[in-house]
């Protein structure tokens, strides 16, 4: 029977399985570590970029500071540049997961195909076309991409709020986070089984 102990048990069973295959099969690891490398540098050039252009980017923000006073006018100013780059930073984050793995979805693809044969009793191949595979997976990633970015900016001012801001928020954005991650995580081997709605995935 199925209990929360024995879940979270077999889940770390599962997580040093994994870790093992990996020490085993150093090509997973690498095949890996290219699409969040890819990721990271689109959007490091993404943030330099910005960064670069931020002060026109504030001022065509603040039209109506025009006329104000310098001291108020810069202090204005400097504030909208700040929020456009938290802003940016925040769809960063949210976004990495799953620009990473449309990015990756054939490697990932292969990953699992790996794993699979290794652990036996793989299923046969996807009868899908490319092209209509790596619509879908696109489709679904910005779909979940924009779910985790309506529910993380609602999280994110929630942190600014005294006492619950550092101890529920944080919780809540943890477990939001994870369950996102593991919907996002099991398209491989679900799209393998034939089940390649985010509702199976879901349920």
């Amino acid at each position: 029977m199925s209990s929360p102990v024995r879940d979270f048990l077999l889940g770390v069973g599962v997580l040093f399985q994994g870790a093992g295959l990996v020490i085993r099969n150093p090509r997973l690891f690498l095949l890996g570590v290219i699409p969040p490398l890819i990721t990271s540098l689109l959007f490091v050039a993404a943030v330099v970029l910005l960064l670069f252009k931020v002060e026109d980017l504030s001022v065509w923000l603040t039209p109506f500071a025009a006329e104000w006073a310098p001291g108020l006018q810069t202090a204005v100013r400097v504030l909208a540049g700040v929020l456009l780059v938290a802003a940016a930073v925040l769809v960063m984050v949210v976004a990495f997961t799953g620009l990473t793995l449309a990015l990756g979805a054939p490697l990932y693809d292969k990953i699992a195909e790996m794993v699979e044969d290794e652990l036996g009793d793989a299923p046969p191949e996807a009868d899908e076309p490319i092209a209509a595979s790596v619509a879908r997976s696109v489709r679904q990633s910005l779909l979940l991409i924009a779910v985790s970015a309506l529910v993380t900016v609602p999280l994110f001012a929630g942190g600014f709020i005294p006492v619950v801001g550092q101890t529920v928020i944080p919780v809540v954005s943890a477990m939001f986070g994870g369950w996102m991650l593991t919907i996002e995580l099991l398209g491989a081997g679900f799209d393998r089984r034939g089940l390649r709605r985010i509702k199976d995935r879901r349920q």
